[in-house]
């Protein structure tokens, strides 16, 4: 038992009680955002659908918590739990929402928008990098960071090129700072940009950073505007994009070493590291959620639920998820500290914002331009 509860969890049991702290401040704050959310929307709005995100509420507050009255070194552990493993769990539990044949047809028509962000963006980035005469592997970082996955893509491609530490840590900063700007802004500039939730979906899972900030900003716009499948397309967008760091960090390895004539060296890349395994997780429940589905044809879901019990199970999932997102993105709000980036030199964060809006922009042009056939 301890061996499998210690690999669905990712530590070992004996670690577990180092993990309660942080975890319960993360649940306090998602409670205290979902109780804030349903206030504003039933008691003053008067709304059954709060416009009010929780996620951004817990976010916001996790950040003022963070910066005005500090995190002790105790939480931190259960925090980074709840950034990773509680949002991976979200994501996975996401999967109920969707059938097969729809996740299949989102992933299709958001790889041509992915492909041109991910290329653009690495290759803006390079050139910043040596108009800022910064060393080209914290451009590299910043680079793969906003145009793939965030500080996933940083932490997976900073060993293969041989980064030093302070610049992975630039580099996670700079991520960090514009990605949580993105977050926040992209949902409320959307309505401005597109028509369709389709269309915004696609945007923001190629135009903000990281996962958590992608599902923090797709929940907020899906929250505010009463459009899921805006959620839907993000979060498939999104693993598509984490899917191509199986391609795109092998070859920030090789195109490195290189340029690195005098190295005889060669740094290996741990396919396997780089698959996004939650990604197995969330088609895994989307195809259950198929088969379940078509099973109500012939009388019931696998045989054992009538149709009114799946659906009620599927909506109890798809909650269940919900808290998850929420917890796990008051966690990411709780473990920003912006104090910690005042030392860093500006020129990197001008690298990080003229990447960003350099991607958002291009994902912008993308989806216009291929909007006549993307959502057909």
């Amino acid at each position: 038992m301890t061996p499998l509860a210690g690999a669905l969890l990712g530590v070992p049991a004996r670690q577990w009680t180092s993990l309660l702290p942080g975890l319960l401040a993360a649940v306090a704050l998602g409670a205290l955002g979902i109780g804030a959310s349903q206030f504003v929307g039933a008691r003053v709005l008067g709304l059954a659908k709060s416009p009010v995100s929780p996620v951004m509420v817990g976010i916001l507050l996790g950040m003022l918590v963070r910066n005005l009255l500090g995190a002790p070194a105790f939480v931190r552990p259960g925090l980074r739990f709840a950034v990773t493993k509680v949002l991976r769990l979200g994501i996975i539990l996401l999967g109920i929402r969707l059938s097969m044949f729809e996740v299949a047809r989102l992933g299709l028509i958001s790889i041509p928008v992915v492909v041109v962000c991910i290329l653009f963006g690495i290759l803006f980035s390079s050139l910043l990098n040596r108009w800022f005469a910064l060393p080209a592997r914290l451009g590299t970082l910043i680079g793969v960071g906003t145009a793939i996955c965030g500080v996933s893509a940083i932490a997976a491609t900073g060993p293969v090129i041989d980064a030093k530490e302070e610049e992975t840590a630039y580099a996670i900063a700079v991520i960090t700072v514009f990605g949580l700007l993105a977050m926040v802004a992209y949902p409320f500039l959307c309505p401005w940009l597109f028509d369709d939730p389709t269309s915004v979906g696609l945007f923001l899972g190629t135009a903000v950073h990281d996962t958590s900030q992608v599902n923090g900003a797709a929940i907020i716009y899906s929250d505010a505007h009463a459009a899921p499948r805006a959620l839907d397309v993000a979060v498939v967008t999104k693993l598509v994009r984490n899917l191509f760091m199986i391609a795109i960090i092998p070859w920030m390895a090789v195109r490195y070493h290189k340029s690195q004539t005098a190295s005889g060296e060669r740094s290996r890349v741990a396919l396997a590291k780089l698959f996004p395994l939650f990604v197995i997780g969330f088609v895994v429940m989307a195809a259950f959620r198929s088969l379940g589905d078509a099973g109500l044809a012939s009388g019931g879901a696998f045989g054992l639920w009538s149709a009114e019990a799946w659906h009620q199970g599927c909506a109890t999932v798809q909650r269940i998820s919900g808290y998850c997102l929420v917890v796990a993105l008051s966690a990411v709000g709780l473990s920003t500290d912006f104090r910690a980036m005042r030392s860093l030199s500006v020129k990197p964060f001008l690298v990080g914002l003229g990447t960003a809006l350099a991607v958002g922009a291009v994902s912008f042009a993308a989806i216009t331009v291929l909007n006549s056939w993307i959502l057909r």
